[in-house]
């Protein structure tokens, strides 16, 4: 009955017989390959309708590592030049985050404290990680671009941290930069390039997640910045919402990542050297 009701709405004429026990539906013999045509349409059709659908899998763009190795290399870099008071500069005083400073106009600040730290401990901790949290970015945007992202997302943080607190208030580290690629990697998870069906509650498990996350590791400790981290989340949010949205030409591009890495390089070190003169 469902075949004879799918020929007839598109208007092939047909009958039903019933031939050894078996029914069958009879056509004209100029309309039998319109109607295989239809009911196998229809029965597509109905198999799309009942076939559970499977999440297609984000893509995996390259980049990752390098972009943690650079990370590596340039935080423990500057670490030892700190250490070292190279070139007769006092590394932290001139790159520490200073909310007075930084409302005054010396931006590259929230820039520069990135890189600092207090100890071998802190350092070793934002170093782990920051190539945790980097790589599973890089894999996600491509490595140059996730660098980008997250530096540019700790900056962000790390000035509306200077907006809330009060002008004395200073503070160092890359765990902003660290608490922002976890904001980039919770906002590609709830807002995944390919459309899901998933139930509201498994759609916002990955903020919950995040901020169990933010909880435990971001909250304890006699020196810890918790606004630092907070807002270097929510930071890493805006930035992660935007990247997972960029045309995935883009992050397949070599060249593309290439520069997005020189540019995230480039913005680093400028801000050292501006504040260094």
């Amino acid at each position: 009955m469902d075949a004879r009701l799918v020929l007839e709405s598109v208007g092939i004429s047909n009958e039903k017989l019933q031939r050894s026990g078996d029914w069958c539906l009879v056509v004209p013999d100029d309309q039998v390959g319109a109607a295989f045509a239809e009911l196998q349409s229809y029965r597509n059709d109905r198999l799309a309708e009942t076939s559970p659908s499977l999440p297609q899998k984000s893509l995996v763009f390259g980049g990752a590592i390098a972009g943690v190795i650079y990370y590596a290399v340039f935080i423990v870099s500057v670490a030892v030049l700190a250490e070292t008071s190279a070139y007769g500069i006092d590394w932290k005083a001139v790159g520490q985050m200073n909310a007075g400073q930084v409302m005054n106009g010396e931006g590259w600040r929230t820039i520069t404290a990135l890189t600092l730290h207090a100890d071998a401990g802190h350092l070793l901790s934002n170093l782990v990680f920051g190539c945790v949290f980097g790589v599973l970015a890089g894999r996600l945007l491509g490595g140059g671009l996730a660098w980008l992202a997250i530096v540019l997302a700790g900056a962000l943080g790390n000035l509306m941290n200077a907006v809330i607190r009060d002008g004395a208030h200073t503070s160092i580290g890359a765990s902003t930069a660290v608490f922002a690629a976890l904001g980039i990697l919770v906002a590609h998870a709830m807002h995944p390039r390919y459309k899901s069906s998933a139930k509201a509650l498994v759609r916002w498990s990955p903020l919950i997640g995040g901020v169990l996350l933010l909880s435990f590791m971001g909250m304890e400790g006699e020196r810890t910045d918790v606004l630092a981290h907070v807002t270097g989340f929510i930071a890493g949010m805006v930035f992660g919402w935007v990247g997972c949205r960029l045309p995935e030409t883009w992050l397949a591009n070599s060249s593309f990542q290439m520069i997005a890495g020189l540019v995230t390089g480039a913005i680093v070190i400028a801000s050292w050297v501006h504040g260094a003169q």
